[in-house]
């Protein structure tokens, strides 16, 4: 069985990111052209669009936006409908990262920004890219969330992004009630402690404090998260919607 995505076009927010560039390569890797979303890091993004390219044989452009910013989104928006089509795929992986303390000596601004880039970063980008997919003449679509481990472990240390993760698992559960008369899919992905690039980089992949509670005994992978997505994304996943898959080995289950 091959998964396909020929004739689709996908946007991935965070692309650069540790885990959004090997999402955004997985998609291509199947046929999509994609929209490789950026903040502030413009050099990757083109790269990574430029790559994705020649090794893949489709198109692929870099985009800006704030994804906490409706006027930002909706210009991204425009572009992508310019330079390749409407998406059909969506996944919202960007996040703002913050330094994590406990709940007391949290600043609120950290709070404030989790939501925003979680929730409303969700919010904005079905509304700038839903409206598309539901005038589609057989409808359809997917829109996909990176969610997280952290939102049903509730760690110490971790309230502003668990709260804000568990804020945009509602929204989804709630959209996907919405928009399924559409055949439109909305769904989410649950990374654990992923092994990326970095850990490649640094030697650090091993983890065996953090292995020891996940029963399949290791940390996962980029691409294993990446592999999740697609399928969300892909035809395999036709109909499955409204659900939150973790990928961390057994760690969480639901």
């Amino acid at each position: 069985m091959e998964i396909s995505l020929k004739g689709k076009t996908a946007v991935v927010t965070g692309a650069t990111g540790q885990l959004g560039r090997v999402m955004a390569r997985t998609l291509a890797s199947c046929g999509a052209d994609v929209a490789a979303h950026y903040f502030k890091n413009k050099d990757m993004a083109e790269r990574l669009a430029q790559e994705i390219t020649q090794d893949y044989g489709v198109k692929s452009i870099a985009v800006q936006a704030d994804i906490t910013d409706e006027n930002s989104v909706n210009a991204m928006r425009d572009k992508i409908n310019a330079d390749l089509c409407s998406p059909d795929i969506v996944v919202n992986n960007a996040v703002i990262q913050y330094k994590w303390v406990s709940v007391l000596e949290q600043d609120l601004k950290d709070f404030q920004s989790q939501f925003d880039s979680c929730v409303m970063h969700s919010v904005l980008m079905a509304k700038a890219f839903i409206p598309a997919m539901k005038s589609k003449e057989k409808n359809g679509g997917r829109f996909i969330g990176i969610n997280t481990e952290c939102s049903y472990l509730c760690n110490a240390n971790s309230a502003a992004y668990a709260s804000a993760k568990r804020g945009m698992d509602g929204l989804y559960r709630t959209l996907a009630k919405e928009v399924g008369k559409y055949n439109i899919t909305v769904n989410q992905v649950a990374p654990g402690w992923t092994i990326s690039d970095n850990d490649r980089q640094n030697h650090s992949e091993i983890a065996p404090e953090y292995s020891v509670n996940v029963p399949l005994a290791r940390r996962g992978t980029d691409q294993e998260i990446a592999n999740s997505v697609l399928f969300l994304a892909s035809d395999l996943a036709s109909f499955v919607t409204g659900v939150c898959i973790p990928v961390c080995g057994g760690t969480v289950m639901v």
